[in-house]
């Protein structure tokens, strides 16, 4: 089974959404192959250095109504044992980030990479708008720093993020997590753990009848 996640690295539903359909896989069982695609929830530059709080005020009703969304999602991630510390998180452009999962991922390590940041992000409090910021993120998961900080000083990957943000325009997605599997089924949303290995089973019954199995 072929599972294509498309995820913002900013995006705290998507950080959520991925553990959740790691838990879920542990226990479905079957062989699944999990490729994570870039998706920008906002593509608009970012200053250097702004609180998410304060960027999030400014889009979303003012600091009380932004307060109270972080509030939620905190305490949803404190459930599935997940801490976000948004009183420290910094708002942060992502295509970079996304082009460093992309190098990562030719060395094996697309997993880990998004992990990395998705920590350093909603626990360590980095900014990952910072190219300096990213490549030692590359270096905490035992890739080569200064490789890391040429690449993204050369612009290379922006190819393989600008095809995943067409692909996902072409599949009409304006939110995320967002879910494809087997290029057939959707699944929208940081879904319960519990729903996605019903999906999982349900999907895997499908295609055996399919194929006449």
């Amino acid at each position: 089974m072929d599972v294509q996640f498309w995820s913002d690295v900013v995006c705290p539903w998507c950080y959520l959404g991925k553990h959740r359909l790691y838990r879920a896989l542990a226990e479905f069982g079957g062989a699944v192959t999990v490729t994570f695609r870039a998706y920008q929830l906002d593509p608009a530059p970012v200053p250097r250095g702004l609180p998410l709080i304060d960027a999030m005020a400014a889009t979303d009703g003012g600091h009380e109504r932004a307060a109270e969304m972080l509030a939620h999602v905190a305490s949803v991630g404190a459930g599935d044992g997940l801490p976000f510390a948004f009183d420290r998180a910094i708002a942060a452009n992502t295509f970079d980030s996304h082009r460093l999962i992309a190098w990562a991922a030719g060395q094996g390590r697309q997993a880990d990479m998004l992990e990395a940041l998705q920590r350093a992000y909603f626990t360590g409090g980095l900014d990952l708008g910072s190219r300096p910021v990213l490549a030692m993120v590359a270096g905490s998961i035992g890739l080569d720093e200064p490789t890391a900080a040429a690449y993204l000083e050369s612009g290379a990957g922006r190819e393989a993020v600008y095809a995943d943000l067409v692909a996902a325009r072409e599949l009409d997605i304006t939110s995320v997590p967002f879910l494809m599997i087997d290029g057939r089924f959707a699944i929208q949303g940081a879904q319960e753990p519990a729903t996605l290995i019903e999906a999982l089973r349900e999907i895997a019954r499908r295609e055996d009848v399919d194929a006449g199995r």
